[in-house]
């Protein structure tokens, strides 16, 4: 279960990375690789692993592929979207490895720039049918340029499902408050319901929320 990760991640500290599984309704784990060094990028997050067997309850439909990550990490997001038959561009170097999928998947995923400096989005125009982000909210200052992302990459018909575990400590409950504020002057929001997640990957404070662009007054 998902709170059984943080003692796994701690005695992982030690180590130099160790491989975490995903088990998949249909087919061989995603095998991810999780580093004690590297940053918050290396690490497997429960959020994403949520987010990741979220799409595999086919939730959202599979006629529209065109995926864009945000954050990947250690991928298991994309990777869990591409197995499933999405077109994914991650916007991360992926620091993972994979069992038997990987093989199928590969050519799905593409690993351009780092969103968080505002770089050009031109490559992934026109706006993607998804935007995946899973644990991206934890650092104040990366807000503004994330949402400068968002805006850039997102059409009036893009749906960014947004993931991200509710934390207590700290600044987090403020950085969370001021971005969702920031959030909502040009997006809408509408939070999944928790009996639409996975059964067994879901947890109360972790949450999937179903973000769109504002229509435009007058807009049809």
């Amino acid at each position: 279960g998902l709170r059984e990760a943080a003692p796994r991640r701690r005695r992982a500290a030690a180590m130099a990375a160790f491989v975490r599984e995903l088990q998949r309704r249909a087919g061989p784990p995603l095998r991810l690789e999780q580093r004690a060094a590297g940053g918050v990028g290396c690490v497997v997050w429960d959020a994403a692993l949520v987010l990741a067997k979220f799409l595999e309850t086919g939730a959202c439909p599979l006629g529209r592929r065109r995926v864009v990550e945000l954050g990947a990490g250690t991928g298991a997001v994309g990777i869990m979207a591409a197995t499933l038959g999405w077109d994914v561009g991650n916007w991360e170097l992926l620091a993972l490895r994979v069992g038997n999928p990987w093989h199928r998947c590969q050519e799905k995923l593409r690993l351009p720039l780092d969103p968080w400096q505002g770089e050009d989005v031109t490559e992934f125009q026109p706006p993607p049918d998804y935007i995946l982000m899973a644990d991206c909210i934890y650092y104040e200052e990366s807000l503004e340029p994330l949402l400068k992302t968002l805006k850039d990459l997102t059409g009036p018909d893009t749906c960014v499902l947004c993931c991200y575990e509710q934390r207590t400590m700290g600044k987090n409950p403020e950085i969370e408050r001021k971005y969702f504020e920031l959030l909502q002057r040009d997006f809408e929001l509408e939070q999944i319901p928790l009996d639409r997640h996975d059964e067994e990957y879901r947890s109360e404070d972790i949450h999937i929320v179903n973000i769109h662009r504002k229509r435009a007054v007058g807009a049809q």
